[in-house]
């Protein structure tokens, strides 16, 4: 049985009996047609189940699309999941419509999308940059009045508005906060690349922390890894150095779940740890989890308010909100050191 064909706008133009150029007036309503008329083509157009090309259009008149094109590095990674979802809420109150695409945190598979999201003439652009990315191809776009928004990260070449969490003094307070409980040796354990700028700010949150605590900084007890298999390898490793951390920091939420399920795997129940980012189930771990939890809904809602108010007609000088992190305590992070243990 053969599929059926989608309707046409001439297919609307032969159920009323017009020429297709009044179908087109009638839906764009830029043109003067008789209100029987114009009645007709509506009801012919329900009858049918006619879906307008918006895209075709826009290009057409060279007009802006009622869509919103995001570009993450993971449509996998929950985190940007709540980032996606808040801002498709928000840019849904103003009838745009939020698309996608993942770059895998690849710099030429981010130009290729923010490449086809401009072809179709998006109303707004928000882009986690990859690594190696380099955004000066977008000044013409911004300088046509195209809202563009980094997130999570700032971008390179482009002096727009970014969206980024408080990853350094999140870090810091997180690590500052196991310090607190007699450790003072504490792993770090970083996603890859090391270049990348919510790992750099982490990792100096880190490094801050030890030094406000007068703690010597030993690079044997910092560990990197791509994935959840590799941070639970690099944990093994740290874990197993002649003189081990007593506390380990997870640098995101992967790392955290690599952390857990090593320490889960090898019995290991005097570890303390603070991860960075909060991770699903939590509070069904044994210990739950200490976290430095994220806001995502409001990075997203920030992000998404951000581009409207540019859309609307701002045009003041572009500017970085840092939307603030928490410590949410919950057990694994409380577990003292050794050493006070014994005391």
């Amino acid at each position: 049985m053969a599929a059926k064909r989608r309707p046409t706008l001439a297919d609307v133009a032969q159920e009323v009996g017009v020429s297709a150029k009044t179908v087109s007036r009638v839906l764009n309503e830029d043109g003067p047609v008789s209100a029987e008329t114009r009645k007709q083509v509506l009801a012919a157009v329900a009858k049918l189940g006619f879906q307008p090309n918006l895209m075709a259009r826009n290009i057409r008149v060279g007009g802006p699309d009622t869509t919103v094109g995001l570009v993450i590095p993971d449509l996998a990674n929950p985190f940007f999941g709540a980032v996606a979802r808040a801002i498709e809420d928000t840019v849904r109150d103003r009838g745009l419509t939020l698309l996608m695409g993942s770059s895998a945190d690849d710099a030429d598979r981010e130009r290729a999308l923010t490449d086809k999201f401009l072809a179709r003439r998006v109303s707004i652009l928000i882009v986690v940059p990859s690594i190696g990315a380099d955004h000066s191809h977008l000044k013409p776009h911004r300088a046509a009045g195209l809202p563009v928004v980094f997130l999570d990260r700032p971008g390179v070449g482009l002096s727009t508005d970014s969206i980024v969490s408080s990853n350094r003094a999140g870090a810091r307070e997180g690590v500052a906060h196991l310090i607190a409980h007699g450790h003072r040796r504490i792993g770090f354990v970083g996603d890859l690349p090391v270049k990348l700028y919510t790992r750099r700010e982490r990792f100096a949150g880190y490094r801050e922390a030890l030094q406000e605590a007068g703690l010597p900084y030993d690079r044997s007890l910092v560990a990197s890894a791509h994935d959840q298999r590799g941070a639970e390898a690099a944990t093994s490793t740290l874990l197993d150095l002649a003189d081990p951390p007593t506390a380990l920091f997870a640098g995101n939420n992967i790392m955290a779940l690599g952390i857990v399920a090593e320490l889960t795997r090898s019995k290991r129940k005097d570890v303390a740890v603070v991860a960075f980012d909060d991770v699903s189930l939590a509070e069904a771990l044994e210990p739950a989890l200490t976290v430095v939890a994220q806001d995502p809904e409001e990075i997203g809602r920030s992000a998404a308010t951000t581009a409207l108010v540019r859309l609307d007609g701002d045009r003041s000088r572009a500017r970085t909100l840092t939307v603030p992190t928490r410590l949410i305590v919950r057990g694994s992070g409380e577990q003292p050191a050794p050493s006070t243990r014994e005391a």
